[in-house]
């Protein structure tokens, strides 16, 4: 199902870059594909295809989480109902924006699941350890490949 996700919102962004006559800085017509090849190869500088692109994936996802958050209800004395339907709907929002940032990071869903499972390990052990703001670090996030 990852895959499935991963592939149409792909197919949807080069949508809208065809649609938009989207180019790469050398004028060529933009593709995830594209942005993906440039994060494979390093080109990573702050005028590079990939921080463009995951710099304006980052602020839709902030965009989207702001509109979540006007959803949800914090007066806890209203008498207000969840709209639980609006709320699904954006975060699939933030999952379109997200799974578009990770394909511009050059991620995969095998890539994805790899560096998911490790990063879960890392957290059951800080969990484990009492991690706590004295003894945070990121060391442990380094090994992750």
């Amino acid at each position: 199902m990852l895959r499935s996700i991963f592939s149409k919102q792909a197919d949807l962004n080069d949508y809208i870059f065809r649609k938009h006559a989207i180019r790469d800085n050398a004028g060529s017509p933009l593709t995830m594909d594209a942005i993906a090849a440039e994060s494979a190869a390093n080109r990573l500088s702050v005028n590079d295809i990939p921080n463009q692109w995951l710099v304006r994936y980052s602020r839709a996802m902030r965009e989207e989480i702001r509109e979540l958050d006007q959803s949800l209800l914090w007066k806890w004395w209203s008498k207000d109902h969840l709209d639980l339907q609006n709320v699904r709907v954006e975060l699939v929002d933030i999952l379109h924006f997200l799974v578009s940032a990770m394909i511009s990071a050059g991620m995969t869903p095998d890539s994805l699941h790899s560096i998911y499972s490790q990063k879960h390990a890392i957290n059951m052990a800080r969990q484990d350890s009492g991690y706590n703001v004295l003894n945070k670090t990121e060391d442990d996030n380094r090994q992750i490949t």
